[in-house]
């Protein structure tokens, strides 16, 4: 029996005002993560993280929100759709509708029991209800524009008394619209009209929040606007209503203005402006109210949360707590910076409050205080914020690192011993570096050494980095790995200058030498990289993974005319190769560069006719199988003593469609590799001969979606491979091999673990732990996920 279990998904939260929402009786946090939604428990700091992602939507998700009191969570894409799930057995969410009845991306949402209010963006908002009580299926009961060419972003609902309801709406204009309705016996809205139209703002409307009735009939509501500033509004009901303005001996410009409305005839209600919340420098994106004192959380596109609260003696209302980060000068949504936090969430759990946010790098960060004390941060989640390109293990097999689309190079490693170098009880998977923050999408990486990698993106050169002293003293310290290297060899740090995009060394200064005036130094990118990540308790937060743990840059290769899609290194330690974007002969080459003196050894190898998709060494580092985009696969021999390659082995028609991927089996299994292809096929090719089509296929096996990645273990086990497939359907499946059975299937992974899009690579790891395998994938879907395997 195989047991594959997760060990960590790293995957980032997407950059939505409305991404995510807690159930604090299941203590879930849910957000949205691509077209993935993502579960995970911020309070267990012993967890993996991120425990399973549901699948289903098409399009990035937009909005979350846990119905509060039910089993229900509902969710918003940009594929049109609004999905309802329900908790089914513990954890595990099931989605039981689907409303599919919008043509435009859903871009707010708001839920209560038996309510779903949703905004799209064409501009409707619809009001959905049970079809009959007790019943968890939705119809729609009322659909409205607010007015012509205004389109929602944010709502929020208030029961002001039984089954009358306002609706606060908040969008692409300088107002908020209140509605108010009446929900009837069975489930039908009466009464909707337009009821009031609030004026203040001088920009769009981004967040809108009501306040739990303390005092029945008399609350708050605030709203959050990209003019920076937040309206603090009073909503009162029929005796409550302040009427002292239209009394005719009072001075009017003593009185703020009244929006006064009726529901029915029983149920006046009357709004007037409170308080103006002045601090924010830019973008107020989610807001958030204490559940039981007056307090008031904001996180902004400036990097900040802000707690609110009103001056007992003054009623002014005034910055309690400020957590995130100063932003750094001209960084803001004026200068096209998509930075700050998107949303934040704010609960309560055994008297001690927690505070999270995601920021643009799709990262969480969670604070805890306890009695109005503020506690330290405490470690988050990571992941990428979109597609995770390719994986590498050390040649150690104790870390993994990851290229993604988002221009980024991760390295995940576990948390092993804590701060006094005691085990831990649970080992947890953490970003442990950021060695590379560029500014060119990243497509491949392959480690040179434990300590050097090299990696590839969409520039013509490929970058080799180096790990600097502070890193390896972290991975000493938390994780237990020594990687044999003397630290006066390495680098304390590394840094970013302000006009460049290689990462370099950062030295402690000598007094007497002359500052070089081509790299200046800002104030943030001085060496107090290695004295802050030495002082670290802790696996690094996001503010350190950002600016202080990049690895140093110590050279760039040349030639290719086109982005990088490939690279291998042997296992020798000694070779380089690589390939680039083509779709000519002249392009379609592989380079091999000699990694002790960085130069490229000529001439390039040329049989290909379109982008080569995967390169990989044989164990022995004598062969070198090329796949590509023309349906072919090629084998170059190596001369160990010119230090050359020669074509010596191919085949006319190895598939019917583009071959995606290949690996080759361990040396004691003989000269053998496996393929993958758009043909829904692996194949198993093995050395039967010395001619040019002497590999032989021995075996095929049929699969119901393209096969995108495939990896085989590096030793034999009880005298089979142990093959992992990837799809482009994200499903994973695990078979064994033998030359004499085939393939035999011996698990598929579950689908609550999988990604939901294309496996874009699937690497195993040399270390084994307790008879696990560590299997690591990285897919379209924006996640890179590590399981344990025990066979």
């Amino acid at each position: 029996m195989v047991v594959v279990s997760p060990e960590a998904i790293f995957i980032g939260a997407n950059r939505q005002t409305q991404v995510s929402s807690y159930n604090k009786g299941k203590n879930i946090l849910a957000f949205g993560a691509g077209k993935n939604i993502a579960l995970w428990n911020p309070l267990d700091q012993s967890s993996q993280g991120v425990f399973a992602t549901l699948k289903g939507h098409e399009a990035e998700v937009t909005c979350v929100r846990f119905v509060p009191g039910s089993d229900l969570m509902v969710t918003a894409s940009e594929d049109h759709h609004v999905k309802i799930w329900k908790f089914v057995s513990g954890n595990r969410l099931e989605c039981i509708q689907t409303l599919s009845h919008y043509t435009h991306a859903i871009v707010a949402l708001e839920v209560l029991p038996n309510l779903i209010v949703i905004g799209s963006a064409g501009g409707l908002v619809s009001i959905w209800t049970p079809e009959s009580s007790g019943s968890e299926n939705y119809t729609l009961a009322e659909e409205f524009s607010v007015h012509k060419n205004f389109f929602p972003l944010c709502f929020s609902l208030s029961c002001v008394v039984e089954n009358k309801y306002i609706l606060a709406i908040g969008g692409t204009s300088v107002n908020v619209f209140i509605y108010s309705f009446i929900l009837s016996e069975g489930h039908k809205i009466e009464n909707l009209k337009q009821a009031a139209v609030l004026e203040g703002h001088e920009d769009w409307v981004k967040s809108i929040a009501f306040r739990h009735q303390e005092v029945p009939g008399d609350y708050l509501l605030c709203t959050g606007s990209q003019d920076r500033y937040i309206r603090v509004w009073r909503v009162r009901i029929n005796d409550l209503i302040d009427e002292s303005e239209e009394d005719e001996n009072k001075l009017t410009l003593l009185s703020s203005k009244q929006y006064k409305f009726f529901v029915d005839d029983s149920l006046k209600i009357g709004i007037n402006f409170e308080a103006l919340i002045m601090g924010h420098d830019d973008w107020v994106s989610s807001l958030q109210w204490h559940e039981s004192k007056m307090q008031l959380l904001a996180s902004t596109a400036d990097t900040s949360l802000m707690v609110w609260e009103p001056d007992e003696s003054s009623g002014v209302w005034v910055c309690a707590l400020r957590l995130g980060e100063i932003s750094s000068k001209g960084a803001s949504t004026a200068t096209g910076s998509s930075g700050g936090f998107w949303s934040c969430l704010w609960f309560n759990l055994d008297s001690k409050d927690y505070i999270l946010t995601n920021g643009k790098t799709g990262s969480w960060r969670i604070w805890q205080a306890e009695n109005e004390i503020l506690c330290e941060q405490e470690v988050g989640i990571t992941g990428a914020v979109k597609s995770v390109n390719d994986i590498a293990w050390a040649p150690c097999g104790q870390y993994l690192l990851s290229t993604s689309l988002d221009q980024t190079t991760r390295l995940y490693a576990p948390w092993r011993f804590d701060n006094n170098k005691q085990v831990r009880n649970e080992i947890t998977w953490h970003e442990f570096s950021r060695p590379q923050i560029h500014g060119y999408d990243m497509i491949c990486v392959e480690p040179i050494s434990d300590v050097r990698f090299v990696s590839g993106g969409d520039e013509k050169i490929m970058r080799s980095f180096d790990l600097p002293r502070g890193v390896a003293d972290l991975l000493n310290k938390f994780v237990g790995l020594d990687v044999g290297t003397s630290a006066e060899a390495m680098p304390e740090a590394a840094s970013v200058p302000v006009l460049g995009l290689s990462n370099k060394a950062t030295e402690e200064k000598d007094d007497e030498v002359e500052e070089d005036p081509d790299v200046r130094e800002s104030n943030d990118n001085k060496n107090i990289s290695y004295d802050l990540v030495s002082s670290l308790k802790t696996p690094p937060l996001e503010e350190t993974l950002q600016r202080h743990l990049l690895w140093p840059e110590v050279e760039k290769l040349y030639g290719h005319g086109y982005e990088i899609t490939s690279l291998d290194v042997s296992p020798d330690r000694t070779l380089i190769a690589s390939a680039c974007k083509s779709n000519t002969i002249t392009h379609a080459v592989i380079r091999i560069f000699d990694i002790n003196t960085w130069s490229e050894i000529k001439p390039p190898l040329s049989f290909h006719s379109l982008t080569i998709t995967r390169l990989r060494f044989s164990h022995d580092s004598k062969y070198l199988l090329s796949v590509c985009r023309d349906r072919k696969w090629a084998v170059w021999e190596r001369d160990f003593e010119n230090n050359s390659f020669v074509l010596r082995y191919t085949d006319p028609k190895p598939h019917t469609r583009i071959i995606w991927d290949g690996d080759w089996a361990p040396l004691e299994f003989g000269v053998s590799f496996i393929t993958t292809s758009r043909d829904r096929t692996i194949k198993f090719w093995d050395l039967q001969g010395t001619d040019e089509q002497a590999f032989k296929m021995l075996h095929s096996e049929k699969l119901n979606s393209p096969v995108t990645a495939i990896s085989i273990y590096g030793k034999v086990v009880e005298d089979n491979l142990v093959v992992a497939a990837g799809l482009e359907d994200g499903s994973i499946f695990i078979y064994k091999y033998s030359k004499q059975d085939g393939f035999k299937l011996i698990a598929e992974l579950d689908k609550y673990i999988t990604p939901s899009d294309r496996i874009e690579r699937l690497r195993w790891s040399s270390f084994v732990e307790n008879k696990k395998f560590l299997l690591a994938s990285a897919s379209s879907d924006h996640s890179c996920r590590i399981f344990s395997v025990e066979l």
